[in-house]
């Protein structure tokens, strides 16, 4: 399958397919979430038109057909990830590495200084991606999100941009 991968900016016109990533990606989780947690992890497609004018929001397409997504949005000199998902037909073919690699480049050109997301401790091997990633649990405290448990997790950027992950290493 990685050959046939393409990661690129989503469009406007990609938001409700976006919107149908996420949904599936998360389905079989779903029991683990409060219904409005659930819901705001799996947005609309007009949520997601609206997160455009925020950041940036990647797709990743195999053979025509988007099967995984990301987006971030500045905070200062950090990025915050978002909305990541790879439908599980998809999963284990590198595209969540190839996904994160598109978001460190992006840091390293645009000066950004850390990255940083939520996640709900349940969902342990997104948690195992990010950690091999360089992603680590903050100090800060374990919190909720509409009821259902999420932990920080961050990474320091390099100033110079070495260290950057390439998508050779990646893959």
């Amino acid at each position: 399958m990685k050959a046939n991968l393409e990661i690129r900016l989503a469009r406007l016109d990609d938001a409700g397919v976006i919107a149908k990533v996420l949904a599936n990606s998360f389905a079989e989780h779903e029991s683990l979430y409060t219904a409005e947690a659930f819901a705001a992890t799996t947005p609309t497609g007009d949520v997601i038109k609206s997160r455009f004018a925020e950041g940036a929001t990647w797709v990743a397409v195999v053979e025509g057909n988007i099967v995984g997504t990301v987006s971030v949005a500045s905070e200062n000199e950090s990025l915050r990830i978002r909305s990541m998902a790879v439908l599980p037909s998809a999963r284990g073919a590198g595209i969540g590495e190839r996904l994160l690699t598109e978001i460190e480049n992006f840091a390293a050109a645009g000066a950004y200084r850390r990255l940083f997301l939520e996640t709900t401790p349940f969902l342990h091997r997104a948690i195992r991606l990010y950690e091999k990633f360089g992603f680590e649990q903050t100090t800060e405290p374990p919190h909720e999100f509409y009821g259902t448990p999420l932990v920080t997790m961050s990474k320091n950027l390099p100033k110079s941009g070495k260290g950057r992950v390439s998508k050779e290493t990646a893959e």
